[in-house]
């Protein structure tokens, strides 16, 4: 499985507030399964929850959701796509610790393909990209800024002939 660490270092690398401590960021994949047919080959689909638990988080939680939603956009578009899908599949939960402090939980369903491809005896495995349902826009450096100016989170958008996983 590819997501979980993908969707943390792309919080870390973009978040200002998660960079100060990495240990509070934490990734599971929960509910999971695999789905495979009687088709020829024993490809088959990784299906799971992906649970991000963020502790004693002081952001703004705009500088979470902003990041994340430009990953799902990339790493799993059928859920913003999707109408029926988008109303209920990003979740999320926070504890309020304090006035500036949350315990959040954010949860996504997202499925994963694994093509194995047989060649004489032996196997060999491919983690392909989601299909995209529009052109993505040129690479760039996006910045996200509160009300009074300050910066709370910078990352680059994907090049849209960049691989999936590097």
């Amino acid at each position: 499985m590819k997501k979980p660490q993908s969707l943390k270092d792309h919080l870390l690398s973009a978040v200002s507030e998660l960079q100060r401590n990495p240990d509070r960021v934490l990734v599971f994949a929960d509910e999971g399964s695999i789905r495979c047919t009687l088709a020829n080959g024993l490809s088959f689909e990784y299906v799971y929850t992906l649970t991000l638990i963020l502790t004693d988080y002081a952001g703004d939680l705009a500088a979470v959701s902003i990041p994340t939603l430009d990953w799902i956009r990339f790493h799993q578009p059928d859920l913003l796509a999707n109408l029926e899908k988008a109303k209920n599949a990003i979740k999320f939960e926070a504890e309020i610790l304090s006035n500036d402090k949350v315990d959040l939980m954010i949860q996504i369903p997202v499925t994963e393909r694994v093509i194995v491809k047989q060649q004489g005896t032996d196997l060999s495995i491919n983690y392909p990209g989601e299909p995209h349902y529009h052109k993505a826009e040129e690479s760039k450096t996006v910045t996200l800024f509160d009300k009074n100016g300050a910066a709370l989170a910078a990352w680059q958008t994907r090049d849209p002939e960049q691989e999936f996983f590097l």
